[in-house]
């Protein structure tokens, strides 16, 4: 019994962080509801769409990275939530994109107007930044032991590896992620959202020590930002240029097979 009460406030807290993520993912689902009701005009309706999505996506890996970082002895449980959220993101942010990647990939393909690629890259920069700013603000009413305002705001460099390492990591992680979402166009919706969220977690699992595999630049702005301000060249060579290369890698490779 003293054992199970000694577990208790680790269990709390646990379960207030996850109550958090599926809060955030209520309230933007609610949001993009009212969004597609509302907004008749292409552009807004492209903007909100898409803000609220790098929204919940960043909010929800910023308490995905506390978490991990409060269970480090534990890696099956936190590979077991970037699966599951991995799942609940694809399920609720269709048609939208929430990674600067994946806006460029569609653009070169020809699905998207520069216009409104341009759109949409705003968007995800603006909410990387706002969910920053919200995460930090709900850290500082500390509803956990783990939750400080002033941890938002420190950088806590990720990358492990010398530089050349740490861009090969974010540029092969990027090139099969965006490799698989062209080769898996084919596969139906819900085998593909499952096949998608094996990969991140397997990529998470294998590069997570080196970078962070974060292979997403607007989350990486959202997560690193302080990182950004002190070592800039470092951070925008390996958070930025890096996904864009293995992007285009895997558009280069998908436009030779055909």
């Amino acid at each position: 019994m003293s054992a199970l009460l000694g577990l208790w406030p680790e269990l709390r807290d646990t379960c207030t962080s996850l109550g958090l993520m599926l809060s955030v993912v209520l309230l933007v689902g609610l949001a993009r509801v009212v969004a597609q009701q509302q907004l008749h005009r292409p552009v807004a309706h492209a903007f909100v769409l898409e803000f609220l999505a790098t929204f919940q996506l960043c909010c929800c890996t910023h308490e995905l990275q506390l978490l991990s970082e409060q269970h480090p002895a534990h890696p099956t449980w936190t590979l077991t939530l970037v699966y599951f959220f991995s799942l609940v993101h694809g399920l609720t942010l269709v048609g939208t994109f929430s990674n600067p990647c994946g806006v460029m990939m569609q653009m070169m393909l020809g699905g998207l107007s520069p216009e409104t690629g341009a759109v949409r890259l705003l968007a995800q920069l603006v909410s990387a930044l706002c969910s920053r700013y919200c995460t930090g603000a709900l850290w500082s009413l500390g509803l956990t032991h783990y939750h400080v305002s002033e941890r938002s705001f420190a950088c806590k460099n990720p990358i492990q590896v010398d530089l050349s390492k740490a861009v090969i990591t974010e540029a092969v992680c990027s090139f099969l992620f965006h490799s698989a979402l062209l080769h898996f166009q084919e596969v139906r919706a819900k085998l593909r959202i499952h096949l998608l969220a094996a990969l991140i977690t397997f990529l998470v699992y294998a590069g997570g020590s080196l970078t962070g595999a974060v292979f997403n630049p607007a989350l990486a702005l959202s997560l690193h930002f302080m990182c950004f301000d002190e070592a800039f060249p470092q951070f925008f060579i390996v958070y930025w240029l890096a996904p864009f290369l293995g992007n285009n890698m895997s558009i280069s490779k998908a436009q030779n097979r055909k």
